[in-house]
Order: structure tokens, then sequence, then C-alpha cells
């Protein structure tokens, strides 16, 4: 007798396995992580490679001595989490930091909670967010591009402390131009230095059928319309929806780290609802928080809130007789 299986997700509905969609996200990282290549040079490639190879042992030594469990780090999972910690830090940031950083999205974010599609938050971004929270003022400095151990701020950085200092957003000259921000070459994390890359990932991944339209464009569509009305009530005091989507993790967030499997909604309708709260609290906290960045605390927070979400849009049960 065949009995239906109940078990969190990722759930995969097109016959692909978890293993390939992992790789097929690995593969959309590519442009992002050719990119960084480019720009920072030897500096991004031992972060990248710290990073994963922190990640996937991490797991590995979890499962094999601590849980004592068959090892799964063959699904691809670890790797996609060591290349987005990656993305998301400085690209000269010490290789001893970047470890801690592996250690705690996999061993505290995802194994603590039983392994992949038990994790709450997305274990990159909790990461993240640790380090920051442990070592701000390594994960504040930013190496520029093509000028070898300079550091400066980015664009969102500049943007803010012209802002404090009481100057319009016209007076700070040192903003880059938008095909900067597009086709890349600003300082920042590795993975958010060419708005470009981060497309063709998306492109990849939606024809692929990796992903749906509904996160990345109830994420992006919320800021930019948020951050519209601000601009448009007052141009001087606030940046265009245009370099807000372009600058700092808004793009990368939107495809890689919101769309993650285990931590977003379920339902179509919760996407969007979930995609909209991550866009919505970016654009709050980059305006009128401490930080210039917010992508990663929205996503962790929206994270937290997908249970909720779920709960909500629960679709109604087969068979069901309306009322």
């Amino acid at each position: 007798m065949n009995k239906l299986t109940i078990a969190p997700s990722p759930h995969v509905h097109s016959g692909d396995s978890v293993r390939r969609n992992m790789f097929g996200v690995a593969i959309a990282l590519v442009p992002a992580l050719a990119t960084s290549l480019w720009f920072f040079g030897l500096d991004a490639l031992a972060v990248i490679l710290t990073s994963v190879v922190a990640c996937v042992a991490v797991e590995y030594l979890i499962q094999k001595f601590i849980l004592k469990v068959p090892t799964t780090i063959s699904d691809g999972s670890a790797i996609v989490t060591g290349l987005i910690l990656a993305f998301n830090l400085p690209p000269a940031l010490p290789l001893w930091i970047v470890v801690i950083g592996a250690i705690f999205a996999i061993g505290v974010c995802k194994m603590t909670f039983g392994g992949l599609g038990q994790n709450i938050v997305n274990p990159a971004i909790g990461g993240r967010v640790f380090l920051l929270m442990s070592f701000p003022a390594q994960m504040t400095t930013w190496t520029l591009p093509d000028v070898d151990g300079t550091t400066g701020a980015t664009p969102l950085g500049l943007l803010k402390d012209g802002l404090k200092s009481g100057k319009t957003v016209s007076d700070i000259v040192e903003l880059p131009a938008t095909s900067d921000l597009f086709f890349g070459g600003i300082g920042g994390s590795l993975g958010e230095v060419s708005a470009l890359a981060i497309l063709i990932g998306l492109a990849f991944l939606l024809i692929a059928r990796i992903i749906t339209w509904h996160i990345p464009v109830a994420v992006l569509g919320s800021m930019a319309v948020l951050q519209g009305i601000f601009f448009l009530a007052s141009p001087e005091s606030f940046a265009s929806p245009v370099f807000t989507l372009l600058t700092g993790g808004a793009l990368l967030g939107a495809v890689f780290m919101a769309t993650d499997y285990v931590t977003s909604p379920m339902s179509t309708n919760g996407m969007i609802i979930y995609g909209c709260g991550i866009g919505v609290l970016t654009v709050l906290i980059r305006n009128f928080g401490a930080y210039p960045e917010g992508m990663s605390f929205a996503i962790l927070i929206m994270n937290l809130v997908t249970p909720l979400i779920n709960r909500f849009c629960k679709p109604k049960r087969f068979g069901e007789i309306a009322k």
C-alpha cells in the first residue's frame, strides 16, 4: 500500500533532484564569481575557496563524528552556502574570519536544526549577520576594485555618510554612475559589484525553472515602489529607485538568498507576501536605520515569519466543500 509521505522543504516539483537544483544554483552564480575574480583577483579567490571548503568540511565533520549519520555533502547545499556566504563578504576579509562564518552558518544555522530542509533561517545569511555583529570593523572594510590595497566606502555607505553630514543627494559627487553600478567596478561585497552578473544568473535560474519569478519580482518591485515614494517626496534626501536596486545586496539577496527553498513560503501568495516584506524592510533599514544596507537583516526577519505566512496562505484541502 502506497502512503503519502510528508516531509519538510525543499520540495522540488519538476522531477529534478535536490542535488541537480543546488548545482544549478552554483552554475547561476558563475557570472558573479567571474566578475569578483576579475575585479578583486586572488583576494576574492582565497575568500571563495576558504568559504566553500570550510562549509563542506564543517558539514561533513558534524555528520560523521557528532551526529553519526550518513554524510550529505554530495547534495551540493554546503557548496552553495559557501558560495553565497563568500559573496556577502569583503574581498580582503581575513581568512580565519571566513572560517568562523562558515562554522556558524553550517554548524549553528543548519546542522543544529537537523540539516537541509529543517533550518529556519538561510545559513549563509545567518553566517554573514553573525560576522557583521562580531567583527564590524573587518566586515565594513571594502577593497576598491583594480586599486591594490586601497579601501573605500560602498555606494550605500557614501550615500549614508553624505546625508548624515548634511549634504543633499546631488551634493554627494562621489556616488558612482549608473553604468558602473550595472556593469561593475564598485566597492562592496564580492557578489554585489556587478548587477549584470546577477541578472544573468537570474535568467538562468528562471529558464532552468529552478526558481519562479514571484519572490525576486516581489522583493525588487516593493523596493522600487516604496523608494520611489520617498524619492518623489524628497529627491534631495532619498536616492532614486534605480540607485536603490543596483546597489548593495538588493539583487543578490532577491535572486539567490530570498529564494532559498527551505526558508521561503511554499505557496505563490505566500511568496509574494514574503518578498514584499523583504523589500519594505530593506528600504526602511537603508533609509532610517543605522546600517547602510538592510537586505540580510530583512531576509533573516522574513525567514522567521515564513511559518506564519505558510499557515496564513494554506491552500484549501483537496475535496473540501466550500462554505
